[in-house]
């Protein structure tokens, strides 16, 4: 068998060396490429796996669907409009308790207690901003203003988040039992939703949706918070000092039948606890945490309870639009202080009649 040498020159070698060092280069190159368009079309779809993760693997109390509010919005936006802190440790208020809790229905509807307190049914939207804090405060207190005084108004979300600088932050966040004490020592105005020119304050942050076309957009970028004002908006009946309605009493609630006992007696209650990712696509069913990380604090309304296929739950309304979840609403699972929503309840007494 003949052998055949070949003798290439030392440039020629370096040359081919240099070319495979480059094909080798283009090759991981690719690599990465391909894996960051893997990650990239992975956080593209990371909510339609939460979805089938939620309905097809964990097969749990509730079900999953890609809700549109959340579509084009950030995760660093999303975890901004999550504005309830949480820490109640600084918290002055008294922990209210009944010595003797009556007969608690399996089931409980404020809206159905009180039907011709139309706050009640509403359903906000808080925006592209984390103001959660204040709505959960703002609506609870309307519905007791009307179930005690049979005033039938919106308290102002935007004079509360605006003006209550002892709260927090307003877009940036809040204390929801700090919004209760502002309501008991200064005292709010009316106010709708945006653009309604209801009340005395309307909320000057724009809605969130992404289908009704000419009425309310997409939420984009996190809302700067509005400058505390003082007068009532142009055109409406009363000064900012006669449309003010102040509250007598704020206090913590903790025990589920003292919660309960609470908002059968009294009315709805805020309540916060902490939003993991999987919660942004609840559609129907009792929610209970299943996946996802955290994403930070948010404030709502508990307005009763009940049982739905065995599992005990929380009935709530959210300030996300009617087009998030159940119209609005959602149930969370009773008596295991899910995510941490029976240690965050407060609320308020109005003014006597």
């Amino acid at each position: 068998m003949l052998c055949t040498l070949v003798f290439v020159p030392s440039e020629s070698v370096w040359q081919i060396q240099y070319s495979l060092r480059n094909m080798w280069k283009l090759v991981v190159l690719a690599l990465v490429a391909v894996a960051s368009a893997t990650k990239m079309e992975k956080e593209m779809i990371a909510d339609e796996d939460i979805v089938e993760y939620v309905n097809e693997v964990a097969k749990t109390t509730w079900k999953a669907g890609v809700n549109k509010r959340f579509e084009h919005m950030p995760e660093e936006v999303i975890k901004a409009t999550m504005g309830a802190f949480l820490d109640q440790s600084k918290s002055p208020l008294e922990t209210k308790t009944f010595e003797s809790v009556g007969d608690l229905p399996t089931e409980f509807d404020a809206r159905t207690k009180w039907p011709s307190c139309p706050s009640i049914g509403d359903i906000r939207d808080q925006g592209a901003c984390g103001s959660c804090w204040a709505f959960g405060a703002v609506e609870s207190i309307s519905d007791r203003l009307c179930i005690h005084n049979q005033v039938k108004v919106n308290i102002s979300a935007e004079d509360l988040m605006a003006c209550c600088h002892t709260c927090g932050n307003g877009c940036n966040g809040g204390f929801p039992y700090e919004a209760m004490i502002y309501y008991t020592r200064e005292g709010l105005v009316t106010g709708g939703q945006y653009n309604s020119r209801s009340g005395c304050q309307p909320y000057l942050i724009k809605s969130c949706d992404h289908h009704i076309v000419g009425k309310k957009e997409p939420c984009g970028a996190l809302e700067k918070t509005p400058s505390c004002k003082k007068t009532c908006e142009e055109g409406y009946v009363k000064s900012f000092k006669d449309d003010t309605h102040r509250g007598q009493h704020a206090y913590h609630v903790r025990e589920v039948t003292d919660i309960m006992q609470d908002i059968m007696t009294n009315g709805p209650v805020e309540a916060a606890f902490t939003v993991y990712k999987d919660f942004l696509q609840y559609k129907t069913g009792v929610y209970q945490h299943t996946t996802g990380t955290a994403l930070g604090g948010h404030a709502v309304r508990i307005l009763g309870w009940g049982v739905e296929d065995g599992t005990e739950y929380w009935l709530v309304a959210n300030s996300w639009n009617s087009d998030w979840g159940a119209e609005g609403f959602f149930k969370i699972r009773r008596g295991h202080d899910e995510c941490g929503i029976e240690s965050g309840i407060v609320a308020s007494m109005p003014p006597s009649a």
